[in-house]
Order: structure tokens, then sequence, then C-alpha cells
């Protein structure tokens, strides 16, 4: 199938991918009356006068809001609000489908911290949560601790931390079933974004591995004088003395490294690379639409486990497996802040789903019942 040729016209046959769907009908004079006006205006008043009980009367208790600025949609970039709004539908499908939570999306036709900062707190009244998504890094960072100070209710930025999440899910099962112990792995990370710095911290505070993590020019580094705060925090996780001049780069990093994560582009993985890897390597190669390196190349280059971000090879690692039961867990238990022990119980709850991993399974499908209970039950 053309997935691309065959969306454009069923999304089109649709006319988007959500609607509203009321949950009573007014089929009598009655029910207008109750639940407009006059009857309404009773129920405006009492959680005007108490606005902790607006989650019993309204639909705080199952609505988020799915908010963006275009700028970082998917592979597809700084592709402005027009183009960001059928991924932001998309994921409110997701929402609705996996966790049976209200998604509305909310595309901002505005790109500084302070704009999209100040659009959100003021639309947050109406909303029981708040999911950022694809928002460019290194703004994402500041926005989203700003909005997790300023608002009572849970925020999370999925690019972030839904990825981190199913990474690490992942990596529990892969060196499991080879054997290995995480805390000792020394692991290559490419890309510096969003996602990048997300899943650094997670691996880091779960298990402690040496991360060499690598951008645009290079390997990260501390004698680097060209890196913000969040590639500073990168730079100190790997132990790599560089004596010869400049950076140093990517192809030198894969040296005994066993695992390499790619958040980054197609083409980022060589063949030769991953034989310079340890016994064993396990490749994540997770841009879309088109991996960092096809698993079928890896594999034949001396790969043990392949994963990516797409559905049609085995071991996607796809931010569904979290995000639905993050929020389902965190809207059902008044849950305001996702801190990092609710993001490694939820991991290790997804990689309790497989049972025997196996090269192939490391991951369960995003199809999988279970998920959304499982991971829910995590954030409490």
């Amino acid at each position: 199938m053309d997935y691309g040729e065959e969306s454009l016209k069923q999304h089109k046959q649709l006319g988007g991918k959500i609607s509203l769907r009321l949950k009573d009908d007014l089929n009598t004079r009655d029910k207008l009356s109750l639940y407009y006006t006059p009857g309404v205006a009773a129920v405006s008043s009492f959680v005007a006068s108490h606005p902790k009980k607006t989650r019993d009367y309204t639909w705080l208790n199952n609505c988020i809001a799915v908010v963006s600025d275009g700028s970082a949609v998917l592979g597809l970039g700084n592709i402005g609000p027009y183009g960001a709004l059928p991924v932001m539908e998309g994921k409110a499908m997701l929402f609705k489908h996996f966790a049976d939570i209200d998604a509305v999306p909310i595309i901002l036709n505005v790109h500084s911290a302070d704009e999209i900062v100040a659009a959100v707190c003021a639309i947050a009244p109406s909303f029981g949560g708040i999911n950022l998504e694809d928002i460019a890094a290194p703004i994402c960072f500041e926005v989203e601790e700003r909005l997790k100070n300023a608002l009572d209710i849970p925020v999370m930025h999925d690019d972030q931390h839904g990825t981190a999440i199913v990474v690490l899910a992942g990596l529990i099962n892969a060196t499991k079933l080879l054997g290995k112990d995480l805390s000792r792995c020394r692991i290559v990370l490419i890309g510096a974004g969003a996602a990048g710095v997300a899943i650094a911290k997670l691996i880091h505070q779960y298990a402690g591995s040496e991360i060499i993590a690598v951008d645009t020019k290079g390997v990260l580094s501390t004698n680097r004088s060209d890196l913000n705060e969040q590639k500073r925090y990168l730079a100190s996780l790997n132990r790599i003395t560089h004596s010869g001049n400049g950076i140093m780069p990517l192809r030198k990093a894969f040296k005994n490294t066993d695992i390499v994560i790619g958040v980054s582009q197609a083409g980022m993985i060589l063949p030769e690379d991953i034989c310079t890897m340890n016994k064993e390597p396990v490749v994540l190669a997770m841009a879309n639409p088109t991996p960092e390196i096809m698993p079928d190349i890896a594999k034949k280059a001396g790969a043990a486990i392949v994963a990516t971000g797409r559905s049609d090879f085995p071991n996607q690692v796809n931010n569904a497996l979290a995000f639905p039961g993050i929020f389902r867990g965190a809207l059902d238990n008044g849950v305001r802040n996702i801190t990092d022990k609710h993001k490694i119980k939820a991991a290790e709850a997804i990689a309790q789903l497989v049972d025997k991993p196996e090269a192939d399974c490391i991951i369960p499908s995003v199809l999988d019942p279970r998920l959304t209970e499982v991971v829910a039950r995590t954030i409490t």
C-alpha cells in the first residue's frame, strides 16, 4: 500500500480524524433546560464557589490539550500550524482509541517561549492536562519547565518523555536477552535535541550508563565552547578524552560501544560503524520516516537487535506505548507532576509485558490491549 497516497484520500474523505460526541441527547425541552439555560447556571455558580470540584462537573476529568507550534513536526521540521494540525489530530485520535481520553488539538501560530507559555496558561482552565508536542529544542525545555511550575495540572512534552520511556523499556529487555548489564554498556546517542536529551537523562537516572552524545558537528565533550545547557549536560555523560585537534567525529564514537540510539535522520549509521562496536550490538534507529540505517543492513553488519520507529518493522519504538497510559493514570489519580520515578516505573511495566524477549520482540506491540492499564497503574 502507498500509505501517503491512501492517507491523503482517507483524510479528505473523513474531513479530519476526530469530532465531538455528546454524552446525552438533547431530545426534550427538559434536557435543554438542564444542560443549558436555566439549569446550567446552578452548576456554574457551584463550581465558581468550589473550583476544586470542577473536575466532577465538567470534562476536566478526562480532557487534555495537545499543543504544538508546528516547529518540529515528525521528520518534517518547521512546517507551520496547518502542517502540524493533521499530526495533532492523529495524536488526539490515539488518546481516544487507546485510553478513552478526549484530546483537543491546539496549534499555536507563535514560536517564542514567552508566547507559547502565555497562550497555554491562558487556555489551561479548559483542560485537565497539557500534552506538548513537536516543539523544537531548545525552546521546548524552557516551555515545559515553565508550564509545569505555572499550572496545577499535568504537563508533559511527549517528544521528550514518551520517547525516553519506550527506549528504556526496549533497552531493559534487549540487555536482558543478550545477558548484558545496562549500567556497564557504552551508548552512542545520535541526536542532541528534545528526544535525545530526555533519553539520556532517563537512561542515566536508571542505570548510570556512559553515553556518548553526538550533534551535527560531532561528539559532545566538555572541551567544546559552543554548547547550550542541555548539550553541556550530555557532554558530562561520556568519559572520552580526545587529544586531537577539533571535535571528535561521529564515526570514531562507535568504537567499543554496545548500543547506538538514533534520533536524528536517515543515513547517520553506516554498516562499518556497527562493525566497530562490541559483540552483539543493539541498534535503535528511530528517525522517521526513514531510519538512520535500515534493519536488514544493520543486521547484516552484525547488529543482534534492531528497533525503529516504524510499524512495518519489528520492535517499533513508538510513543503510543506510553503517553495514553501516562495521562490516563495522571487524570484518574490526580497526579499533577509526572516525575522521573513515574517514567522509570512506566518503562519497567512496558518491558514486563514481554514475557520472553526475543531479537524481534523486545517491546510489546502498540496494539497490545494491556498497555494503557498497566502504564496507568504506575502513575500514582
